[in-house]
């Protein structure tokens, strides 16, 4: 596939033309929000075999194929040219389709009130075949050991229907907010978590969920050795009935971070006790703080680096954003808040007020500057084609088992073809 950067005055009918494909097949691959306005700056997957490279400065013929792991004779071959031959910039090489790696997919799918939306049923649906496990979001725990479920709706039908483990995620919110004090309460009074792993057992049983997966945030410092504990407890119960535990982390670059969402959170005993983890690496840029990039590259890579150095790199997830922002400015943190935007909506808001969709090489990661009606400013950041298949690229480079997305519902239609591109899905 081609990740294609629409430039201006360029049409789906020119973009087409180019790559010798129909028009219809790039709008229905992408979604295309409005085909007869593209952005300059908007991405968009090309359904081809293999992909083209332009060559930039600096690029040699060696260099490009080390990087698409290919042999430079192979290389030259294909593209009718000597392994010798001098390169230009603004030279396109034929890339041949890559061989594809093995990696598992997680999705979790947040529902308010007592159902599921059709939309999020809709969405679990479109994504079900690019994932290995589908994670309902979520159980949340009393302080008596009890569970209150969330909403499930068809997920459990989707998940089977496409050989998804059913996830159960457990939480130690109270309303609505993590609660270190539920947390000392599930990790330290043995009654109440022999009643809480009992009532886990029974309902995994009910349900059908195949992996237990705890996502406790916020938890005192002081109860990092009872988490641990409570993890080696609980994997001993669930191996009994043969399903996996994961656990969520937060997103930290050393062992000793300081700070209340990670000092509880021990990487390197998580590594040796659960099947595998997911790492909460994004909302460096959230809807309370700055505009930034959700997902930022730089510090992505600095957790995952940290990451791999403790915990083995095949019981790795690395948590990926499936949104971005809209800020509306001046922002003041604390007083404001942003509003949580689709991809697809972004590239809308770009159409709608004749911006283009710039790209930051840094954070590797799409923005948007626009004045709205009542002329205020905004500052968009959101994901694209590029921007997923950068953290691809990082996931295959450190070896990772996989990817886990927050969360469904909101449209993104280009990663899970770019899944297709760089992977075969497992499927357990």
């Amino acid at each position: 596939m081609q990740i294609h950067v629409v430039e201006a005055g360029q049409t789906i009918q020119s973009i087409a033309q180019e790559y010798r494909i129909s028009a219809s097949e790039i709008i229905k691959a992408n979604d295309v929000p409005n085909p007869d306005h593209l952005v300059p700056g908007q991405t968009l997957v090309v359904p081809i075999l293999g992909s083209f490279y332009t060559v930039k400065k600096g690029d040699s013929l060696w260099a490009i194929a080390h990087e698409f792991s290919i042999s430079i004779v192979e290389l030259a071959h294909i593209n009718h040219i000597t392994a010798n031959q001098p390169l230009f910039i603004g030279m396109r090489l034929y890339i041949p389709e890559q061989k594809k790696t093995d990696a598992e997919f997680n999705a979790y799918a947040e529902s308010f009130g007592a159902m599921v939306t059709q939309a999020i049923e809709d969405s679990a649906r479109k994504a079900a075949p690019y994932l290995t496990y589908l994670s309902p979001f979520a159980f949340n725990v009393r302080r008596d050991g009890t569970l209150k479920p969330p909403p499930l709706g068809n997920l459990r039908e989707i998940a089977s229907a496409n050989q998804n483990i059913l996830v159960m995620v457990i939480n130690n919110q109270e309303e609505s907010k993590f609660s270190d004090e539920l947390g000392k309460i599930l990790l330290t009074d043995s009654a109440v978590q022999s009643r809480f792993l009992n009532n886990i057992v029974n309902t995994a049983k009910q349900y059908g969920f195949r992996d237990i997966h705890f996502d406790f945030e916020y938890l005192r410092p002081q109860d990092r050795e009872a988490y641990n504990a409570f993890l080696r407890k609980a994997r001993e119960r669930f191996k009994q009935e043969g399903w996996f535990l994961s656990t969520a982390l937060a997103p930290k670059t050393s062992a000793n971070q300081k700070g209340k969402w990670y000092e509880a959170h021990d990487y390197k005993a998580h590594g040796e006790i659960v099947d595998f983890v997911v790492i909460m690496t994004y909302e460096w840029g959230y809807s309370g703080g700055p505009p930034m990039a959700v997902s930022p590259i730089g510090p992505v890579k600095d957790v995952l680096d940290f990451a791999v150095s403790v915990i083995p790199s095949n019981k790795i997830l690395m948590g990926q954003n499936l949104y971005g922002y809209d800020w509306t400015l001046p922002f003041t943190p604390g007083k404001d808040t942003a509003k949580a935007i689709s991809p697809q909506a972004a590239i809308q808001l770009a159409e709608q007020y004749n911006v283009p969709i710039k790209y930051d090489d840094k954070s590797e990661a799409p923005y948007i500057d626009y004045v709205d009606k009542d002329n205020k400013k905004h500052k968009v950041w959101f994901e694209d084609a590029r921007s997923i298949q950068a953290k691809f690229e990082l996931l295959k480079k450190l070896k990772l088992k996989g990817m886990s997305y927050w969360k469904l519902g909101l449209s993104f239609p280009q990663n899970w073809l770019l899944i297709t591109e760089n992977f075969h899905v497992i499927k357990k």
